[in-house]
């Protein structure tokens, strides 16, 4: 009868700490699943501003000697933002250049960068979000104020920023 009160006992003290601890291992699944995917290929992304035309404006010149690191995609003030990806959130903030920011940690250690956003959607560090997901709203914040109303959208790997444009698919 002892026995079987410990046995009763321990196996109500693993159910407790699984409950207690299973949000963190399924984050820890979804980060480690996330990481090791496999980056996406051409034509294999969505376009964040559906149903605006894609342009190549990857490596134009800018102000400060600099070259362009993404894409420029055009659309009016407050347009949604959505991601081109399942990931999470690293960054919700400004910078000089991007004005206000949100970075999405993607498949295969990949950054996506979505810059010069007029407003963020209720998203937050450290969380999951889903391809198509709302992540903000077109503006001009940043580098971009007083230009016409735009998305830069950047990819960003260990070796550097890469084309997005080739990775986008493009609608017909």
């Amino acid at each position: 009868m002892r026995r079987l009160f410990r046995l009763v006992i321990v196996l109500a003290l693993l159910a407790g700490a699984a409950y207690l601890f299973w949000p963190t291992l399924q984050n820890t699944w979804r980060y480690v699943s996330l990481t090791t995917a496999p980056a996406p290929t051409e034509g294999s992304l969505p376009n964040p501003l559906p149903g605006r035309n894609l342009v190549d404006t990857w490596g134009a010149a800018r102000s400060e000697g600099r070259r362009h690191e993404g894409v420029d995609i055009f659309a009016p003030r407050d347009t949604p933002i959505r991601a081109t990806t399942r990931g999470v959130v690293l960054n919700v903030g400004e910078n000089r250049l991007g004005g206000r920011t949100v970075m999405v940690l993607g498949p295969g250690r990949q950054r996506h960068y979505y810059a010069h956003l007029e407003r963020y959607a209720d998203i937050r560090e450290g969380q999951w979000i889903e391809a198509g997901d709302v992540v903000g709203s077109v503006g001009d914040s940043g580098n971009a104020q007083g230009t016409p109303t735009h998305l830069h959208y950047g990819i960003y790997t260990a070796g550097g920023a890469v084309n997005p444009y080739p990775l986008l698919r493009q609608e017909e």
